[in-house]
């Protein structure tokens, strides 16, 4: 029982830990890739560097993005799921 006593706070510990940092960081990447394979052709999109453009080409792992200075190919990862979807919500 004291054993037991001595080791509360730490598992304490970690459980606060998972439910406060660790579940949601799962549940957004989660949700980042859902958002990359729910992509498709015509969707304007915001890349974490702020490029705006349209998707005009999808590949397993990149995209190609028309912008107004021509076609980029970029890893899916680096559209913005937040940025893109506030650019959708505006217009």
């Amino acid at each position: 029982m004291a054993q037991i006593q001595q080791f509360l706070p730490f598992i304490l510990m970690f459980v606060v830990i998972y439910f406060f940092m660790i579940r949601p960081q799962q549940k957004r990447m989660k949700l980042e890739k859902q958002f990359e394979a729910d992509l498709k052709v015509g969707d304007k999109i915001v890349t974490k560097s702020g490029l705006h453009g349209k998707i005009a080409e999808l590949a397993e792992t990149t995209i190609i993005i028309e912008t107004m200075s021509g076609k980029l190919k970029m890893e899916r990862s680096a559209i913005s799921m937040e940025m893109s979807a506030a650019l959708n919500k505006k217009a």
